[in-house]
């Protein structure tokens, strides 16, 4: 067989393998463009719209983006609050949710399990509002009132969910415990599948402690799952929308992006200017996914 025919029938088999390839591909091809890229576009081309789900949509500039910055007084509340929150939350629930994945891969398969599934239950418990609104309760018979009324250290119940004062730590505790989601569980996906041979030569090598080991050793192995976990902790810290204080939450206290868009969006129909608070919220999510995925990209080198 001459060079040129080896060629022709080597690319042939190429051709055959990359569209085998996009062919299993294009069921999640075609789900992301469909659910993920068509709406962030359709967003942006609205946000220069006054879109009120009657009417045809009329170009209006910039003009949403002005109202946005220099004329909603709640706009800005709301994103102090989500920068608040995702600066809390964000990091906060990354760290303990790898540290928590970290632990449970020292146990044995049965506890491992076992434990994995409990600090995975709360991105899976639909009625866990209803727990926290009994422990928040603002009566003497709410779980946390009555305990401090019994040890003596409130004189009165305190307003958990309604008084401004208390309702951001309340919403912050309450993501934090829902923070141990998918990247959760890619932490002790990516904890077990890890090179032993690493470990090891890096003993011999002399690393002196577990910390060092998981610096030097465990990091650089898990970049892949460190970059999706920290995906999943900026969505989820940015998607923060706390309803157990109130919608809307006593002055606007924990208010965020997410609620804003839904008022406008589903409320007061105003999908032009709700899509032009989307836009923002998703360049914020996407300028501090690069950020992280530069400082995890020089930690993992």
């Amino acid at each position: 067989m001459s060079a040129k025919k080896k060629t022709a029938s080597l690319s042939a088999q190429a051709r055959q393998s990359y569209l085998a390839h996009y062919a299993m591909l294009s069921p999640f091809l075609i789900a992301f463009i469909t659910f993920t890229i068509l709406p962030i576009l359709a967003s942006i081309v609205l946000s220069f719209t006054n879109f009120n789900m009657v009417q045809f949509p009329g170009f209006t500039g910039i003009e949403n983006y002005i109202r946005l910055l220099f004329e909603d007084d709640v706009y800005m509340i709301s994103l102090k609050n989500t920068l608040i929150m995702a600066l809390i939350v964000g990091p906060v629930g990354y760290i303990l949710s790898f540290v928590v994945a970290w632990l449970i891969n020292e146990l044995g398969y049965r506890l491992r399990v076992m434990y994995t599934f409990f600090m995975y239950t709360p991105a899976l418990c639909g009625g866990a509002a209803t727990i926290w609104t009994y422990i928040f309760s603002s009566d003497s018979k709410g779980f946390l009132n009555d305990l401090l009324l019994k040890l003596g250290l409130i004189a009165d119940p305190i307003q958990w969910l309604t008084d401004s004062s208390y309702t951001m730590t309340v919403a912050i505790v309450v993501a934090i415990w829902g923070s141990f989601g998918t990247g959760f569980l890619s932490f002790v996906s990516g904890l077990q599948s890890l090179d032993r041979t690493f470990f090891e030569a890096a003993a011999i090598d002399g690393l002196r402690n577990r910390w060092q080991e998981l610096y030097y050793v465990t990091f650089p192995q898990m970049k892949e799952f460190l970059l999706f976990g920290a995906v999943q902790s900026i969505s989820s810290a940015f998607s923060i929308a706390p309803t157990i204080t109130g919608n809307p939450s006593t002055n606007y206290s924990t208010h965020t992006l997410v609620l804003h868009i839904q008022d406008h969006a589903n409320i007061r129909y105003e999908m032009g200017y709700a899509s032009a608070a989307a836009v923002v919220l998703f360049l914020l999510m996407f300028l501090t996914w690069k950020l992280i995925n530069k400082l995890l990209s020089k930690i993992s080198a």
